[in-house]
């Protein structure tokens, strides 16, 4: 009887160990981590990068992630956020929340925010906005804007023909800028992590 293919299972290992160490082990490591031979390891590593999951560095003397390591798949369903369905196996497309969130990479920037100025919005302190710069910007989006030599993320708003920075929490101000306003980059996504 032949061996299952677990090739699947060491990936996940190996997707592990880069979130920890943010590179690939050695070959040598490898074949420690997942318990196999050195040779089995090296098959391994040429399985994945005929797959897309990694590839050799310019040196050809160490692994790199390929644009396949960071997928993740992406449920067939959606979920409701109101009344519950029945439940169907989460399989599917593979998803790439650099595709989602990064439709530019040289013009994307990832901002913490610091502030509970947006919390009505659902922009909460300790989130990441994904920021584009060099997008016009229109009148409700949602702004990284240069105040007073001062970085702010805001809704940007028309009032009596001006631009203004409007928050979203009632116990912060209008900003209604007497110097200059720039607006750095547009925010075209967010991300947020649930739990540590």
């Amino acid at each position: 009887m032949p061996t299952p293919n677990r090739d699947n299972e060491h990936l996940a290992k190996l997707r592990d160990y880069y979130a920890d160490a943010r590179r690939i082990p050695s070959q040598q490591r490898i074949a420690a981590l997942i318990g196999f031979s050195k040779a089995a390891a090296r098959k391994f590593l040429e399985r994945l990068e005929t797959q897309g999951f990694l590839a050799r560095t310019p040196d050809d003397d160490a692994w790199m992630p390929a644009k396949r390591f960071f997928e993740r798949p992406l449920a067939d369903a959606t979920v409701p956020a109101g009344m519950p369905v029945l439940a169907n196996d989460v399989g599917g497309d593979p998803f790439f929340v650099d595709d989602y969130l990064v439709r530019t990479p040289s013009r994307t920037a990832m901002i913490p925010i610091k502030g509970e100025s947006m919390i009505d919005a659902g922009i909460n302190d300790g989130d990441i906005a994904v920021v584009e710069r060099g997008t016009a910007a229109s009148a409700g989006d949602f702004v990284v804007a240069i105040v007073d030599n001062e970085f702010t993320l805001k809704e940007l708003a028309i009032e009596r023909g001006q631009f203004i920075l409007r928050p979203h929490n009632k116990a912060f101000p209008v900003i209604r800028p007497q110097g200059s306003l720039e607006i750095y980059g547009v925010m075209v996504g967010l991300v947020r992590r649930y739990r540590n």
